[in-house]
C-alpha cells in the first residue's frame, strides 16, 4: 500500500547501535516507535570498520585468517538469535567470502579504492541483518535498499565529495517511491562514483550520509542515534562533569565537529543548513535521557560553550630561504600545498614562515599519507621544512569570541603550566583554538572547563 508521508524523519544509528542482537533490538524498537521515522541510515556494527580497514592493507596469513574469523563470529553472534537464521546467514557468507577475495587482492596491491570496497561490507552486512530484526517484529513492511544507487561521489577514494544535484535526482527517482510504500533500510558510509565504483565519505561518514538524504528528501528531521546522550560540553571520558548542551545552533554544531567533537562528523551539519533540517542527537540505549537538538538559531547562546580536542595532529613550519617578498611566498608555498591536494586547516603566518595544521583523521583508511615524498620534496625546495608530530588541538568553542574582552585572559591564565606550540584566534568568532603536546591535553581541557564551563 501506498502511503504520504509530509513529516519524514530519517535516523542514522552508530555502530554501538548495531553492535549485537541485542543493539539492534533496542535500535529496532526506537524507528518502529514513530511512524514517521521512513528511513533508517546504519553504520557498520562497532569494530567491523575496523577490522576492515586492518585487512585493506594487506595483510599476510593467518593473521588475515584471524581478522576474517572475528569478523565471521561478530555476524553470527546476531545471526543465531534470528528466528530464521539460514536464509540472510547465506548472503552474510557470500559477502564474507567477497571480504576474503579483496583482503588477498590487499596483500598483492593495496589501494584507496579496493579499500573503499572492502570497508563497504561493514555496513552492508549490518543493513541486512538488521532489515531482518525488523521484520521479525511483523510490525511494518521493511525493505533493504543499496545507498550506492543514490549517494553519488566523485572518485576520491576514502573521503570522497558527494554530488548533491545527482544524488537528490536519484533519491526522488529510485527512494521516495519505496519510502511511501515501505520502511528503508539502507548504508551510511558508502557510494558510488560516476563509473560505478564503491566509495566512501570518510570516517563517521554516516551521519552524512543520513543528512545528505534527509537533504534530498526534505526530511522534517535528522535523528542521530549514538552512544551518548547527545552532545555534552566536553568529552565524558576527561571531564566527569561534563555536561549536556540541550540546544546548539548549526554554527556551534559544525564548529565542535570540525574541532574534534566526535558526536558528529564535521560535514553532517551543511545538508541540514541548506534544507533548515533540525538533528537530534542521542543515545539509543538509554533513548529516554534525552539528547541535543541542533537548530538555525540555539536558545541560549552564550560565550563559552564546549572544549573539543582534535588528537594526531601534525605541524608544518614552512620558512622562507631567502628574502623574496612574503606576497610571492605565501603564493608559492599554498600554490604547492594546492598542486599535491594537501587538506590544511589552521594557518597562522610570519613575514618569513607559515605554520600549519595537518589532519589526516578523516581518511577511512585512517593515517592517511599527507606529506607525501613528493609534496616534502617541492616544498623543500622552496623553503625550510620543519615537521612536528605528536600533537593535540584544544578548542574553545562560544559566541563572540573574536570581539569580546578579557577571553585571553580568562582562557590563557589556565594554561600557564603549558607548552603552547600555536594559537589560532581571530578568524572565527566562534573558536579558539591552540595546539599542545599531545600528553598535556587533557590536563588542558580539564583546567578550562573548571574555570569556564563549570
Amino acid at each position: 500500500m501506498t502511503h504520504t508521508y509530509p513529516h519524514i524523519i530519517v535516523a542514522k544509528f552508530g555502530g554501538t547501535s548495531v553492535a549485537d542482537f541485542d543493539a539492534m533490538s533496542r535500535s529496532a524498537t526506537l524507528v518502529l516507535a514513530d511512524k514517521n521515522v521512513r528511513l533508517v541510515v546504519l553504520s557498520a556494527s562497532a569494530g567491523v570498520t575496523n577490522l576492515l580497514v586492518e585487512l585493506a592493507s594487506g595483510l599476510e596469513s593467518p593473521v588475515r585468517l584471524d581478522k576474517i574469523a572475528t569478523l565471521r563470529a561478530l555476524q553470527y553472534n546476531i545471526i543465531s538469535r534470528l528466528k530464521q537464521p539460514d536464509a540472510i546467514g547465506q548472503e552474510i557468507d557470500r559477502l564474507l567470502d567477497n571480504i576474503s577475495r579483496l583482503a588477498e587482492d590487499a596483500v598483492d596491491s593495496p589501494s584507496a579504492a579496493l579499500c573503499d570496497e572492502l570497508v563497504s561490507h561493514g555496513e552492508m552486512m549490518s543493513s541486512l541483518l538488521f532489515v531482518e530484526v525488523l521484520r521479525e517484529r511483523e510490525e511494518v513492511e521493511t525493505q533493504w535498499f543499496d545507498a550506492r544507487k543514490v549517494i553519488r561521489t566523485d572518485d576520491t577514494f576514502g573521503c570522497a565529495l558527494p554530488a548533491i544535484d545527482a544524488i537528490a535526482e536519484q533519491a526522488e527517482k529510485r527512494l521516495r517511491p519505496r519510502i511511501a510504500q515501505a520502511l528503508i533500510v539502507t548504508q551510511g558510509f558508502i557510494g558510488s562514483d560516476a563509473a560505478g565504483h564503491t566509495t566512501t565519505l570518510g570516517r563517521g561518514g554516516s551521519d552524512y550520509t543520513a543528512s545528505l538524504l534527509a537533504e534530498a528528501l526534505n526530511a522534517s528531521r535528522v535523528d542521530i542515534w549514538t552512544d551518548v546522550a547527545g552532545i555534552y560540553t566536553t568529552d565524558p571520558r576527561i571531564v566527569a562533569q561534563a555536561k549536556r548542551i540541550d540546544t546548539l545552533s548549526f554554527s556551534e554544531a559544525r564548529e565542535m565537529a570540525t574541532l574534534g567533537a566526535k558526536v558528529l562528523h564535521p560535514a553532517t551539519l551543511l545538508p541540514a543548513i541548506r534544507k533548515n533540517i533540525p538533528v537530534f542527537v542521542g543515545a539509543s540505549n538509554n533513548a529516554s535521557a534525552g539528547g541535543t537538538l541542533v537548530l538555525r538559531d540555539a536558545l541560549e547562546p552564550s560565550r563559552y560553550r564546549a572544549l573539543a580536542v582534535r588528537r594526531q595532529q601534525t605541524l608544518l613550519t614552512l620558512s622562507s630561504l631567502d628574502a623574496q617578498p612574503t606576497h610571492r611566498f605565501l603564493a608559492e608555498t599554498f600554490g604547492i600545498l594546492s598542486r599535491h591536494e594537501t587538506a590544511i586547516d589552521l594557518v597562522t603566518t610570519s613575514e618569513t614562515s607559515i605554520a600549519l595544521i595537518l589532519n589526516s583523521t578523516g581518511s577511512t583508511s585512517g593515517e592517511a599519507d599527507t606529506l607525501t615524498s613528493a609534496l616534502l620534496t617541492e616544498l623543500s625546495s622552496h623553503c625550510h621544512v620543519e615537521i612536528e608530530t605528536g600533537l593535540a588541538l584544544v578548542s574553545l568553542i562560544g559566541n563572540g569570541l573574536a570581539k569580546e574582552a578579557a577571553v585571553c585572559k580568562e582562557v590563557f591564565a589556565e594554561l600557564e603550566t603549558h607548552a603552547v606550540r600555536m594559537i589560532c584566534h581571530g578568524a572565527s568568532n566562534q573558536s579558539l583554538c591552540f595546539l599542545l603536546p599531545a600528553a598535556s591535553a587533557d590536563s588542558a581541557v580539564k583546567a578550562l572547563h573548571r574555570s569556564l564551563l563549570e
